[in-house]
């Protein structure tokens, strides 16, 4: 392997991983690309600022093809003989100024250290351009991994693409493009990256390139176009999918209707006698007695507030906005918030997003800011209480979409979530058929038991029913 050399041009392909091209929502049917200036490159990582004044420096993991001989006009079969090596590359944007750059990507992508490269060379004779792996870490969680399999256009027709009308000359550099997982970074983060060839012999790799993003302290002048987000920029900035994620089970309309049709309490009852007894959350009050909700979990997961956490996770489009932003028609959002009352998990604005995106209900263990407000939404919130402050004074919006612990109970995405004003149930998707149903019937008996004791009947064995009054109740039912 080699040391990385400043490239006289480099290159950059948008769309190239199937996973990145499902990520965003939309295919392209040909590459197209950018150019990144010379002096972005930083040929052995280290640390890069983000600007003072922005919020979303992204990370992109690529492997990065460097380019032997001066090459023109060459066919796709023999565009990766131009190539002398590939190594490792970090795409560095600055969403903030996407809208001042129009697609051109001039000072998005071109600042100064914006294009990490290297540490080592693999040469290209030693590898399979097929077999290529490119993983990208963050703070030491693997966050990204393609393999070059999942390319929609291979490097040799890259390389043919482009020798259409550039002469390519040695040196240059192409990236490659990014598979999904690419996200948002802040000052103390550490991102690194490595492309390797796990199946070649000695399964060469270009090391890790590692880059420590550290706070600028010097704002943008007057004189030019200031950095602006918007939340189409966040959620882009922080990976989020074009589409909502599958859904890990459907509750049929009917399901739902037979669910609410019946007592939280009943439920309860059918639940213990198949050995569930932990399955109610407790301590939870709602802003809608009268009303009940049925619906499926939608998760959240809040951590203990720390300071460096709350700085990486609890800005721009994080996984509070996420969850209240992809909640489904049906749904009921379950917040994991560990009992702490001492500030908000949910406001007004994000608990009118729920109710707009049709979600059947709010339930978190920790507290509420707007309650008023919320309590006057027509969506219900099961909270613990009040609290004015603001969610990173108690709380880091950690993850959605995994198992979470809400008044003492377990939620997984996709479990049955019952309410009413006796409280809230946790059905496991694989009993509510069964559980539903049982309760109707449960429910005709109890009918039936306190007409009998409304004429005078005597409870001993009355209810529950013995044999005599269980043939007395098939004679009623018979009737109804």
């Amino acid at each position: 392997m080699t040391d990385v050399m400043r490239p006289g041009k480099i290159i950059a392909v948008h769309l190239n991983y199937r996973s990145r091209a499902a990520q965003r929502g939309r295919t392209p049917a040909a590459p197209s690309y950018f150019f990144k200036p010379a002096s972005s490159v930083a040929a052995t990582g280290g640390e890069l600022e983000r600007p003072a004044g922005t919020e979303l420096l992204a990370f992109e993991g690529e492997i990065a093809l460097i380019i032997g001989r001066r090459t023109r006009r060459v066919s796709p079969e023999d565009g990766w003989a131009a190539v002398s090596g590939v190594t490792a590359s970090n795409d560095f944007g600055l969403y903030d100024l996407r809208s001042a750059d129009r697609g051109s990507n001039v000072r998005s992508k071109g600042g100064d250290g914006f294009t990490p490269l290297g540490p080592s060379v693999i040469p290209a004779a030693a590898v399979d351009p097929g077999a290529l792996r490119v993983r990208t870490w963050l703070n030491g969680r693997l966050v990204q991994e393609g393999s070059t399999d999942d390319l929609l256009f291979p490097f040799g027709q890259l390389v043919a693409d482009l020798s259409q009308l550039l002469t390519l000359e040695p040196g240059d550099v192409i990236l490659t493009g990014t598979p999904a997982g690419s996200s948002v970074t802040s000052p103390g983060d550490v991102v690194e990256v490595e492309v390797d060839a796990p199946t070649a012999p000695g399964a060469p790799s270009s090391g890790r390139l590692t880059t420590r993003i550290v706070a600028g302290d010097t704002p943008f002048g007057a004189y030019g176009a200031q950095p602006s987000v918007d939340d189409v920029q966040r959620a882009e900035a922080w990976g989020t999918p074009a589409e909502p994620q599958a859904r890990p089970w459907s509750l049929s309309d009917d399901l739902r209707a037979q669910l609410a049709s019946v007592a939280t309490a009943t439920l309860s009852s059918q639940l213990r006698k198949r050995g569930l007894n932990n399955v109610s959350i407790d301590g939870l009050t709602t802003t809608h007695p009268d009303a009940r909700i049925v619906g499926t979990a939608k998760t959240l997961r809040y951590l203990p507030n720390r300071e460096d956490l709350f700085e990486s996770h609890g800005g721009g489009f994080n996984a509070q906005k996420r969850a209240f932003d992809e909640v489904a028609p049906g749904e009921v959002i379950v917040i994991e918030a560990r009992g702490e009352r001492g500030s908000g998990t949910v406001g007004d604005i994000l608990a009118l997003r729920a109710q707009v995106n049709g979600a059947a209900g709010i339930v978190t263990d920790g507290g509420v800011r707007d309650l008023a407000v919320v309590s006057a939404l027509d969506i219900p919130t099961y909270h613990a209480g009040a609290h004015p402050a603001v969610l990173g004074r108690k709380h880091v919006p950690w993850e959605v979409d995994v198992a979470v612990a809400c008044g003492g109970a377990t939620v997984l995405p996709g479990d049955v979530i019952v309410g009413d004003a006796d409280g809230l149930l946790v059905i496991p998707p694989s009993l509510v058929a069964e559980v539903a149903a049982d309760a109707i019937e449960q429910e005709r008996e109890e009918e039936f038991v306190a007409e009998q004791v409304a004429g005078g009947e005597r409870v001993d064995g009355l209810f529950p029913m013995n044999a005599e009054w269980r043939e007395r109740y098939r004679a009623w039912r018979q009737q109804q």
